[in-house]
C-alpha cells in the first residue's frame, strides 16, 4: 500500500491518485487551488463571526447558557474550558454513560472539577446497545462498520442532548466536533434547522428490519413528537469556526491540568472501546484505517502533525490487526456481543441507514 508523501493517504482509499512525485491528488488540488482554499477561509471566519454573536446571546436565556456533550476526549473537554474561562458561559456538560472507557471517565471528573462545571449523566439501556451493535455489525451498509455504527449511534447521543435542552429551555447545544467531524454533508458548523426541527432521525433500515419495538426506535429524536411551535435548540460546532490544531489541543489540555497525562488527551486511548473492533472491521473490509482520510485531510491543512501520524499510522494498525495493547478491545467487544469474526458483514446498500429530510431521499442527505 502506498502512501502520499505528504498528507499519508494511502492509493488504496476511493478517489485517491498518486502522481509520480509520490503526491496525491488532493495534495495537488489544495496547492493549485488558492481559491478553495481562500473560499474555506471566508466561510470559517463567517462561522465564528456567527459563533461569537451567539454566544453572546445566549447568557441568561435559561437556566444554564448552553448543553455540551462531553465524552472525556481532548476536544470536548478543551470546548468546555474556551466556552466557561474564555466567554463566561454558564455550561451544562452532558454525558451519554455508553461504551465510554475509564480512561475518558477520569477526563471527566477531573475537568469537571478544575472548570466547576454542573454534570448530567445519562445511563441508557446497555441491552439496547448491545442489540443495535450486534445489528449494525452484521448488517454493515457498504461505507462499512465505522460509518454505519456512527452514523447510528451518533444521532442517538446527539439526539439525547437535543431532548435536554428542550427540557430545560437551553438555546445552544456546543459539540466539540473537530473539522472534517461529521462529514461534511451532515454538518458543516450547524445541523441544519431542517434536520433538527422537520426530520425523524429514526433510520430506515431499522424499521424495516423488523428486529426493533416502537419503543427501541423511539430512542431516536424525531421533532414531530414535540408541539407545534415548539423552539428547537440550535447545533454547533465551534471547532468549525475556531482555528484548529490537534497538537496543540493535546498539549493546553494537559498543561491547564485538565487531563492527567498526554495519554489522556491521546484520542487513541480515550475514545469509546468498541472502536477498537469498528476499526478492525474496516481495515480486514478496504485495507486502510477508516479514519485516516479524516487525519489526513488535516494534515493538509497543517492542523495535524505528519510526523505524528506517520509513526502511529502503521503502528496503530499493525494493533489493531494482531489485536495488541489497547487494540485487545477488539476480542473484548467480540466477545461482550457474542459475536464471530465472520459475522462483521456489508449486507446494505449506500444510506441505509440515513434519516430522510423531508424533501429528500437517502443518497442526497
Amino acid at each position: 500500500m502506498a502512501r502520499c508523501k505528504n498528507c499519508l493517504i494511502p492509493d488504496v482509499v476511493p478517489g485517491v491518485i498518486l502522481q509520480a512525485n509520490g503526491i496525491c491528488n488532493f495534495c495537488h488540488q489544495e496547492a493549485e487551488q488558492p481559491i478553495v482554499v481562500a473560499a474555506e477561509e471566508e466561510a470559517r471566519q463567517a462561522y465564528e463571526a456567527d459563533l461569537e454573536r451567539t454566544l453572546k446571546e445566549c447568557r441568561g436565556k435559561a437556566e444554564y447558557d448552553c448543553v455540551v456533550p462531553l465524552s472525556g476526549g481532548k476536544d470536548s473537554i478543551y470546548l468546555l474550558y474556551r466556552l466557561k474561562r474564555d466567554y463566561g458561559l454558564n455550561v451544562l456538560a452532558f454525558t451519554v454513560d455508553a461504551n465510554i472507557p475509564r480512561l475518558a471517565w477520569d477526563n471527566i471528573h477531573r475537568a469537571l472539577v478544575k472548570l466547576d462545571i454542573d454534570h448530567v449523566t445519562y445511563r441508557p439501556s446497555h441491552a439496547f446497545y448491545e442489540k443495535l451493535f450486534r445489528y449494525l455489525l452484521r448488517n454493515q451498509e457498504e461505507r462499512g462498520a465505522v460509518y454505519t455504527i456512527s452514523y447510528v449511534y451518533a444521532p442517538l447521543f446527539e439526539g439525547d442532548a437535543i431532548k435536554l435542552a428542550l427540557e430545560k429551555g437551553i438555546p445552544l447545544v456546543l459539540a466539540g466536533y473537530s473539522p472534517g467531524q461529521p462529514e461534511p454533508g451532515r454538518m458543516l458548523y450547524e445541523f441544519s434547522r431542517t434536520l433538527i426541527g422537520e426530520a425523524d432521525w429514526t433510520p430506515p433500515e431499522l424499521k424495516r428490519s423488523g428486529e426493533f419495538s416502537d419503543t427501541e426506535l423511539g430512542r431516536f429524536f424525531n421533532p414531530k413528537r414535540y408541539p407545534t411551535g415548539t423552539q428547537f435548540p440550535r447545533y454547533l460546532a465551534p471547532f468549525h469556526a475556531w482555528t484548529y490544531n490537534q497538537e496543540e489541543i493535546m498539549r493546553s489540555v494537559v498543561d491547564l491540568g485538565l487531563v492527567a497525562t498526554s495519554k489522556h488527551a491521546n484520542p487513541i486511548h480515550s475514545n469509546y472501546p468498541i472502536n477498537w473492533l469498528l476499526m478492525y472491521s474496516d481495515l480486514k473490509a478496504f485495507g486502510y484505517n477508516p479514519y485516516l482520510p479524516e487525519f489526513s485531510a488535516l494534515i493538509r491543512r497543517g492542523k495535524a502533525s505528519r510526523s505524528y501520524w506517520r509513526v502511529m499510522s502503521p503502528v496503530l494498525d499493525f494493533m489493531i490487526l494482531n489485536r495488541l495493547g489497547p487494540a485487545r478491545e477488539v476480542t473484548r467487544s467480540l466477545h461482550g456481543l457474542a459475536l464471530r469474526f465472520e459475522e462483521l458483514c456489508i449486507t446494505k446498500p449506500r444510506g441505509a441507514y440515513d434519516p430522510i429530510l423531508p424533501g429528500m431521499s437517502p443518497s442526497e442527505y
